[in-house]
């Protein structure tokens, strides 16, 4: 019986042609206008432009003091853009995915995807060095290269990716585009949530939605490794199971138990026994007295027995054709 954790991808049928995306004119072109955001959000930030001020006129506004009705449910709604739960979510649903299409590029393709984002988003994190609105220390300030870590911002960025993969991994243009809606209704959703709290600045959530659409963007160029990785995979496993089927297995005897082996030696608390020859019980197994050298009959062969004391195994009664007289006979004369 297989137990490897791809045998069951050989039960369905086989899946349907799907399209990969590709790197076209299109995406090129979003891919450039969004990156050309990207820098600019981050140089407004930089220089302390009016963004930055405008981080300060809605973080001082405190939204969640003017809605705090929306509170209770924005706490729960946000969770939808924590890296734990959501990947946690989405890789179960691409996992079903992959056994039923009998392919492993959806996992990887969210393996990828999450692997740039936590590179990307987390290298930018740290180098920058943003306090968040409420660690900040001094009014109309950047906030910046002071030991914080929210500058993009990664609930706004991971939201985006780990929704907008579904869309991207869509096999018909209508389910792409009915995901594509979900996920950016949840993703804008993630980010404006992050400023109602007061956890993130305006500014922060830009970058944040800038940087996951940067990262689904940019996908079709890892489709090639994605490939490669999936054909390793498989070929990995076709020589696992070749191994299994070539590896000879214990037989089994058939038509039922073995029979025990007799054993011809005496028990360990039984004394062991010399040969009584028939005749006299002083005579060995050839008929030879004891402490006497004969041949054995028929084989020519010199045996010397050895004097040894013999117990005597007979009943008390007199033997026959023994040569002592019977006492149950009166003795006669001449």
């Amino acid at each position: 019986m297989r137990t490897d954790i791809f045998a069951r991808l050989d039960r369905e049928p086989e899946p349907p042609k799907i399209e990969t995306p590709r790197m076209s004119r299109t995406r090129k072109a979003l891919f450039g206008g969004t990156l050309a955001f990207y820098l600019a959000i981050v140089v407004a930030v930089l220089v302390s432009s009016s963004l930055v001020i405008l981080d300060w006129k809605v973080m001082l506004f405190r939204p969640y003091q003017q809605w705090p009705e929306l509170h209770p449910f924005l706490d729960y709604f946000v969770v939808l853009g924590q890296r734990g739960p959501t990947a946690v979510m989405i890789a179960a649903w691409l996992g079903w995915r992959s056994w039923r299409q009998h392919t492993l590029r959806p996992l990887l393709a969210l393996g990828t995807a999450l692997l740039l984002l936590n590179v990307t988003v987390g290298a930018v994190k740290l180098g920058l060095g943003r306090l968040g609105p409420h660690y900040a220390t001094q009014i109309g300030s950047a906030e910046l290269f002071a030991g914080g870590d929210i500058f993009p911002s990664g609930h706004t960025a991971n939201a985006v990716v780990t929704w907008g993969i579904l869309a991207y991994l869509a096999t018909t243009p209508r389910a792409r585009r009915y995901l594509s809606v979900m996920s950016a209704v949840v993703a804008l959703g993630v980010g404006a949530t992050t400023v109602y709290l007061g956890t993130h600045w305006l500014s922060d959530v830009l970058l944040g939605w800038a940087a996951g659409l940067l990262i689904l963007l940019a996908l079709p160029l890892f489709e090639p490794l994605i490939g490669r990785t999936e054909l390793t995979v498989f070929a990995v496993r076709e020589r696992w199971r070749a191994r299994r089927r070539t590896t000879p297995s214990t037989p089994v005897a058939s038509g039922g138990p073995r029979p025990a082996r007799v054993s011809h030696e005496a028990p360990a608390d039984e004394p062991s026994r010399e040969p009584i020859g028939a005749g006299h019980s002083g005579h060995t197994g050839a008929g030879l007295p004891t402490g006497t050298t004969g041949t054995v009959a028929g084989t020519g062969q010199l045996t010397h027995s050895r004097p040894h004391t013999v117990r005597s195994e007979r009943s008390p009664g007199t033997p026959a054709g023994s040569r002592r007289p019977s006492h149950s006979r009166p003795m006669t004369g001449g």
